[in-house]
């Protein structure tokens, strides 16, 4: 374990961790802290991190390894995936976490896994920490399945499956862990940042299409990885018809909250973080529902959620001809139980009926012909451009009501645009 430096003060070491995992980050980062018993949780943007440190450091202070394009940390709010992690709680099992690592390294680095660039000791366990070079909220499928092999290939010491969501907050070097009075220490082993893809084609090459789809059953590790990408793009969907009905769903409040609890344990596999998040997306209605009654009408969805790992479950799912435990949605159904209009499918991505499919393929086929012909007429390029731009300055209108101080880089980046782009919309609004 790398030596505290004597002439460095708590403070120094804090500042130096943060900075180093969130080198020129982009979007929000969490500080947390637990006092007594209850949690408080701030966010910053990364260049004033270091100087709101000594406002925060002491005992049980924490910090957010991704980043969040607006001060919520909730799963839908990632902007930048910025590490891969595992925690490890060694002490549950009786081991050192010195001979872990040391374990670790003749086991494990270097070979199975790669080197992690960090390794935080938080006074009981120890957590591996793999910084990656940025890569958008829309890689959380692929950052998912490589979190999980991560954590699988540590579990003979002590992973946390628990631990492996990306809203995770980790304990900050030169903080104190309550729990035994000892100083949280960071040890640095190298700079290199991976890419999600780099370690997707060395760990994971059952994600890589390398042949011809063969007829027979994916192989488990790409179903998973598929099936969370359908339950990352519904919740995402949930969370954009919410803004088109400008939070009023009086009506339909516990459907939106039970789907969003459910989809949110298949996603994470941490149905306490998801409780809670789901509860911080209820808060944000025009008219919450009552914490406790919230919980109760939403409590099914977790128990959903646990059947699908129980075989007993799924065999007799499948005995009576669904594919496996756990609620097997037809989008035909979430249309109908939350009276989704053809107007709002336009602006979703995957909850969408057989004719707004339609219509998209009718797009996308002018758009291939077009391309094939070399020239596209004027009436079909505003015609596209049209509705491109009204869709972005609906966007742009709902950003604004509810960040109205953000600054004109953050509103572009939200959106994927250009400043420029940006400036455009506008003035138009």
């Amino acid at each position: 374990m790398e030596k505290l430096k004597i002439e460095e003060t708590s403070l120094v070491r804090a500042k130096g961790h943060v900075l180093f995992h969130h080198r020129n980050a982009d979007g929000w980062v969490t500080l947390a802290q637990k006092k007594t018993g209850i949690w408080k949780q701030y966010h910053y943007k990364p260049e004033e991190l270091a100087f709101k440190l000594s406002e925060w450091l002491g005992e049980d202070v924490y910090f957010s390894q991704n980043t969040f394009y607006k001060p919520e940390r909730r799963i839908e709010n990632i902007r930048q995936l910025r590490a891969v992690y595992v925690d490890v709680d060694c002490y549950q099992l009786n081991y050192d976490p010195g001979w872990v690592i040391g374990k670790l390294d003749l086991e494990i680095f270097g070979e199975i896994l790669p080197e992690p660039n960090i390794i935080i000791f938080s006074g009981r366990g120890l957590v591996c920490i793999w910084l990656i070079e940025p890569a958008p909220h829309k890689a959380l499928p692929l950052w998912q399945a490589i979190q999980g092999y991560f954590c699988k290939q540590l579990d003979y010491v002590g992973a946390d499956k628990k631990s492996i969501d990306a809203t995770r907050v980790f304990r900050i070097a030169g903080s104190i862990n309550s729990k035994n009075g000892q100083e949280v220490v960071s040890q640095y082993r190298h700079d290199h940042r991976y890419t999600l893809r780099d370690l997707q084609e060395e760990y994971l090459p059952e994600l890589v299409p390398r042949q011809p789809k063969k007829p027979g059953r994916k192989p488990k590790i790409v179903y998973l990885h598929n099936i969370r990408s359908l339950h990352y793009a519904r919740l995402l969907d949930l969370v954009r018809l919410v803004d088109l009905r400008e939070y009023d769903i009086k009506g339909y409040r516990e459907l939106f909250c039970f789907l969003y609890r459910y989809w949110g344990c298949c996603l994470t596999e941490n149905a306490e973080d998801s409780l809670q998040q789901m509860l911080e997306f209820n808060s944000e209605l025009k008219e919450p529902l009552p914490e406790k009654e919230v919980i109760r009408a939403t409590k099914s969805a977790e128990k959903a959620w646990l059947a699908k790992s129980d075989t007993k479950a799924n065999e007799e799912a499948i005995r009576l001809g669904y594919p496996g435990a756990g609620y097997n949605l037809k989008n035909s159904k979430i249309i109908e139980w939350l009276d989704i209009t053809k107007e709002e499918q336009i602006h979703l991505q995957t909850i969408i009926d057989g004719n707004e499919k339609r219509r998209r393929k009718r797009e996308r086929d002018k758009l291939a012909k077009r391309k094939e012909r070399g020239s596209v007429s004027r009436e079909e390029y505003l015609e596209t451009q049209s509705e491109i731009t009204k869709d972005k300055l609906w966007q742009l209108k709902k950003i604004i009501e509810k960040n109205p101080n953000a600054k004109q880089k953050e509103l572009a980046a939200i959106l994927g645009i250009s400043d420029r782009h940006l400036r455009r919309l506008k003035s138009q609004i």
